[in-house]
């Protein structure tokens, strides 16, 4: 199969294409003939790229661990999807990825596609979907009625953060870039901050719940908006190693879930979630989208790799 391998990270990401051996699904594991891979250009940096569990130097990773496709294969025990079933889903972060002909990944990473979206587009959501999904609502538990300042509203996770939000009855405040206002009123935000112009702090007020997908000092300036019951949760890499232990316990990565896979899928197919595709490109050109040398289309939602091409 042909497969888009990270053949060195530093000093700088080098990205090839590659002849590999299909590979063959274990007992409880799942073969995908990948349709589209959405791409996370940040993942050539994370641990898991290029550390194996143990922490051994890992070595011509796959990127790319969200896709729509079809089941390829069953390994055994293996009862809850069928040769041919279209689906879409996560796969684990130190295996190899989607950016490939075919993946592995596990039956509880993955659920039936949506039936009203291509592949393509379906390939956008998992990531970012389940992220906002666990962030506002496994991890914050943010409930009707309250006011919820997203960070990097107009970003993978802050699109679905927004829309999410604004259909559980909170009272959603983001902050992003003043080109991105329409586009997030559109979405559900209800007050699009501009952070080139103005001081978050002054213009959100107290908030319960801060989704933070910025980092940094954003971060930092956060802290001070929440009520006595407030909620942060940030999902931003410089976090992952923080001393903080206020930080430490509002962060946290995306994990896969195949209950709210269906869920989500169920609202995407009701049209009450949008999911958004950037541009879609071949196979040989991901090098270049994960290296953000890709033109993009239309400057919101995300580069997809259209893997049968």
């Amino acid at each position: 199969m042909r497969a888009i391998c990270l053949e060195q990270s530093v000093p700088s990401p080098v990205l090839i294409e590659r002849d590999l051996p299909i590979p063959q699904p274990g007992p409880g594991e799942v073969l995908i003939r990948v349709a589209a891979a959405g791409v996370t250009p940040t993942e050539l940096a994370w641990y898991p790229t290029t550390h194996t569990p143990a922490g051994q130097p890992r070595l011509n990773a796959v990127p790319g661990h969200e896709f729509s496709g079809k089941v390829a294969a069953v390994g055994e025990n293996v009862t809850a999807f069928t040769v041919g079933q279209a689906v879409y889903g996560m796969s684990d972060w130190f295996a190899d990825g989607a950016t490939a002909e075919y993946c592995l990944t596990q039956p509880g990473s993955i659920a039936p596609k949506p039936a009203n979206l291509t592949h393509a587009e379906a390939a956008t959501v998992p990531i970012g979907a389940l992220t906002a999904w666990q962030g506002l609502f496994s991890k914050a538990k943010l409930k009707a009625g309250e006011r919820v300042l997203i960070h990097g509203g107009a970003g993978a996770v802050g699109i679905y953060a927004i829309q999410m939000a604004r259909q559980a009855g909170a009272q959603v405040i983001t902050t992003a870039s003043a080109r991105s206002a329409d586009f997030l009123h559109e979405l559900g935000a209800q007050k699009v901050i501009d952070y080139h112009t103005e001081r978050f702090e002054d213009a959100a007020g107290t908030v319960e719940v801060i989704f933070d997908g910025v980092g940094g000092e954003t971060l930092q300036r956060s802290w001070g908006l929440l009520g006595a019951s407030g909620r942060l949760v940030t999902i931003a890499a410089d976090s992952e190693g923080t001393a903080d232990e206020r930080t430490k316990a509002a962060f946290f990565i995306v994990e896969p879930h195949q209950q709210q896979l269906q869920e989500i899928a169920a609202m995407l197919d009701a049209g009450t979630l949008k999911s958004f595709v950037d541009a879609v490109l071949p196979l040989a050109e991901a090098p270049q989208a994960y290296l953000g040398k890709a033109t993009r289309q239309h400057g919101r939602g995300k580069v997809v790799i259209d893997c049968s091409r």
